[in-house]
């Protein structure tokens, strides 16, 4: 997993919660890199899980909820760092549509060994998308929170559900975004 997530994981740390919430939970994960990142590196996707547990337990937030809160965080920092694909998009849909198609095809450019998921999109009206997300690493929280976040830059409002499927044979995670009208 590439570095970059690791440094924007910890920048939410410590702006949502704090330096010393950071630090205890750092020791306490026992990292293999010892909780030093860098955007560039790459690091196994286990360290993050393991910072994710100990921040859990150490604030008495659900897992799934800290994943939804850094995924939400992440888009925010996404669109400050790379406007660019965000201002080609016409609105939210167009820009979730587009993942698989022109955003991971631009993070390959910039990372060229990030371990991307995969997203395949149905749009069944003007309101309703369905985003289906394979991806070994079990991280859909996270998409979760992208997705909110993207909604939430492109001022819509909806509500977004998932539950476990199958896509083409594979596990997925299938994921509903229902516009508000």
């Amino acid at each position: 997993m590439k570095g970059v997530v690791f440094t924007e994981f910890m920048d939410m740390v410590e702006d949502t919660f704090s330096d010393e919430v950071l630090d205890t939970i750092i020791e306490k994960s026992d990292l293999p890199s010892g909780g030093a990142y860098t955007a560039v590196g790459t690091y196994d996707h286990t360290e993050i899980v393991n910072l994710v547990v100990a921040l859990s337990e150490e604030v008495n937030i659900a897992i799934p909820d800290l994943l939804t809160t850094f995924g939400a965080h992440l888009l925010g920092q996404f669109a400050k760092g790379y406007p660019h694909f965000f201002e080609s998009a016409t609105d939210c849909f167009d820009f979730l549509k587009n993942i698989d198609n022109y955003i991971h095809v631009e993070v390959l450019k910039l990372y060229p060994d990030a371990e991307l998921p995969k997203f395949h999109h149905v749009q069944h009206s003007d309101n309703h998308l369905t985003l289906y997300y394979l991806s070994s690493r079990h991280l859909e929280d996270v998409a979760i929170g992208l997705i909110k976040g993207t909604l939430n830059h492109f001022g819509s409002e909806g509500v977004v559900t998932k539950e476990e499927c199958q896509y083409e044979g594979q596990e997925a995670v299938q994921i509903d975004i229902k516009l508000a009208a």
